[in-house]
């Protein structure tokens, strides 16, 4: 386990929950918050001004100390720690995605995620020779010292953690620590949770929902070096997993099917978009063992903030932000191209930008894209 990195005070920690958990606050504008005003605490006072300027049309939500206070006790109730970017027990290489969980509620042992680790997903219905594949696949990356990563989902993400619970192995939630699902894998998460982990960036209570899997399948990828594709049907999470994975410069291994199997049709797609054919671990070993030796991790910077994009600026004149305003529409466009078309100054670009998140009116999407709402 790493020793670097700088822990927070009580105080700081209580300021970042309430700074994540406040309306339209995501990772992404978290970091921002963090580098623009230094520390959590001075962004929660900007919040309601920052929101105010983007258009908002009623004062912005911002998280209650008092509730913030009742989430931190709760989670260290049911030994839940909440840890934050940049702290030794910070689960790396999670740290080294593009807008890392500024805070994950981590439960288990954190020997087991600073082990290299590999991610091992597939279908839900999964065949008979699946499950046994994904189980062998787990014990041989197990033995060689790897952790295991996957979803506590059906089929291939369960007999993966059950093949590897005397080592190590990760569950990443989609919801809250107290919201399993689905709930018969309670059992299996008490089990894993003697020698491996789980992680989640979703609060106490929080019940998973549909867009909420692919944000817990970042996680999956981004803990992770490499991702093993064991099942996936053409329109399958395991290929949301897949996706991340390549957007986040990991590996992505695929073991091919039959193609009269459709739960192995995108499987074989991916092979045939440049995935690694796997056949077993040694595969996945000889790829990932190159990359063994860390980078550096990220330092923590509160109060002079976490690395971002929005240098300390002057608030945008008016004038500045109808402009960009302007340059915006439903139609995803460039922050580059909003930026060049503007002539301002980038980090007068990305302020407004951010307050016009901030105001429930802007939504961000890969690639550096944004679009305006119509609200």
């Amino acid at each position: 386990m790493s020793t670097g990195g700088t822990r927070l005070s009580d105080e700081q920690r209580l300021d970042w929950l309430r700074l994540i958990r406040s309306e339209n606050v995501g990772p992404r504008t978290f970091h921002n918050l963090l580098a623009h005003f230094g520390s959590a605490r001075d962004a929660l006072e900007a919040l309601p001004d920052l929101a105010r300027r983007g258009g908002a049309g009623r004062s912005i939500k911002v998280y209650p100390l008092a509730d913030a206070a009742r989430e931190l006790e709760a989670t260290r109730r049911l030994g839940i720690a909440l840890v934050a970017l940049g702290e030794p027990d910070y689960p790396h290489p999670l740290d080294t995605i593009d807008d890392p969980p500024p805070l994950v509620a981590l439960r288990g042992g954190s020997d087991v995620t600073a082990k290299p680790k590999v991610a091992i997903v597939g279908a839900r219905n999964a065949s008979a020779a699946g499950v046994r594949f994904a189980e062998r696949m787990a014990r041989d990356l197990a033995e060689a010292g790897f952790a295991v990563v996957s979803g506590l989902a059906r089929g291939i993400d369960a007999a993966a953690h059950r093949a590897s619970l005397a080592t190590g192995t990760i569950a990443v939630l989609a919801g809250g620590h107290d919201r399993v699902y689905p709930a018969e894998h309670e059992d299996l998460l008490d089990a894993l949770l003697a020698h491996g982990a789980a992680i989640s960036e979703m609060p106490l209570g929080w019940e998973p929902r549909a867009h909420d899997f692919p944000r817990r399948n970042r996680l999956i990828s981004g803990l992770s070096l490499g991702v093993v594709v064991v099942e996936a049907a053409k329109r399958s999470g395991s290929l949301i997993t897949a996706r991340f994975a390549l957007e986040q410069g990991r590996e992505v291994f695929a073991v091919p099917g039959s193609p009269l199997d459709p739960r192995t049709e995108g499987t074989n797609g991916l092979l045939k978009q440049g995935a690694a054919l796997t056949t077993g671990a040694a595969d996945v070993i000889s790829v990932l063992e190159p990359m063994l030796d860390k980078p550096p991790r990220l330092s923590l910077r509160e109060p002079g903030g976490v690395p971002g994009d929005i240098p300390a600026c002057r608030p945008a004149d008016d004038e500045a932000r109808r402009l960009i305003v302007s340059l915006l529409g439903p139609t995803p466009a460039s922050i580059d191209e909003v930026i060049r078309l503007s002539r301002q100054q980038p980090s007068v670009v990305r302020m407004i930008l951010l307050e016009l998140e901030l105001a429930g009116r802007l939504v961000r999407q890969p690639g550096g894209l944004v679009a305006l709402l119509d609200i």
